[in-house]
């Protein structure tokens, strides 16, 4: 096991802040397709009221009918948790936030689509009117944004989050030195950070490529990648064991500081 390396000032921990756990009935008023991979979806309702959410990596869940064409109530909250009411419980699957306008009371969401998601076919299939309901985000992390370097990695599941977090960066003028890492199936996925173009984007496309040789091609960027002594802060997405096995490189191979290493998962395989 390597030794942890020097860490970054602890002024720059990142932070986390809770929300009161909040359900929302919201209506979609709109979509587009974006860089042929995505479906953006705008939802609206008086609901959206006091909605938050402040960090780029935030959750919310969005909840399908068990059977399609069944309605959903929203659910009560008791002391002793969540009621649904009769029925199966709804199908739930958790999403990043693109963007809240307040003022509009819109909330935008992209679903990457793909086969065999339940989310990702409600959204290829959406219609304005359709109802959908929300809850959360429970909270998010505030993640300072001047570490001098930072790494991001990821695959299409985790790009709306990225795109957040590149805003973020952008307008905070930083010089920090920013690397990103993204690994998809299609290469049509590249338009979608086509306006963060000024960042060093590095793209991984599989071109047909599956398990092992997938995540292969993905190793070989990681550890040609020269890691710094100090002020990092290093953010990777994906699939599970992928996410696993990135997390343990930097921080038992490489001795990184795991207060500044977050690899979180986003999907697993079957």
């Amino acid at each position: 096991m390597a030794q942890h390396r020097t860490e970054s000032p602890a002024a720059k921990l990142a932070v986390r802040v809770n929300n009161a756990l909040t359900f929302r009935d919201l209506t979609v008023k709109g979509s587009e397709n974006i860089a042929g991979c995505f479906k953006r979806i705008v939802l609206s309702g008086e609901d959206l009221k006091g909605f938050n959410s402040r960090g780029f990596d935030d959750h919310i869940k969005l909840f399908f009918p068990a059977k399609p064409g069944d309605a959903i109530t929203l659910p009560t909250i008791t002391e002793g948790g969540i009621l649904w009411g009769e029925g199966p419980r709804p199908i739930n699957r958790e999403y990043t936030p693109l963007h809240f306008d307040a003022q509009a009371n819109e909330l935008t969401i992209d679903f990457y689509i793909h086969d065999g998601g339940i989310a990702s076919e409600w959204a290829d299939n959406v219609q304005p009117g359709d109802k959908l309901i929300i809850g959360g985000p429970r909270g998010s992390l505030l993640i300072p944004v001047d570490y001098q370097w930072q790494l991001y990695l990821c695959d299409e599941t985790g790009l709306p989050a990225l795109k957040r977090r590149l805003a973020e960066l952008k307008n905070s003028a930083s010089t920090a030195k920013i690397i990103v890492l993204v690994n998809v199936k299609e290469d049509s996925c590249i338009r979608y950070l086509e306006d963060d173009a000024a960042f060093n984007i590095e793209w991984v496309v599989s071109n047909g490529l599956q398990g092992e040789q997938e995540k292969d091609a993905v190793w070989q960027k990681v550890k040609s990648l020269p890691l710094p002594e100090s002020d990092y802060y290093i953010w990777a997405t994906g699939e599970g064991k992928l996410v696993k096995g990135l997390q343990d490189y930097f921080t038992v191979t490489k001795g990184l500081d795991p207060a500044y290493v977050r690899c979180v998962a986003y999907w697993h395989h079957k």
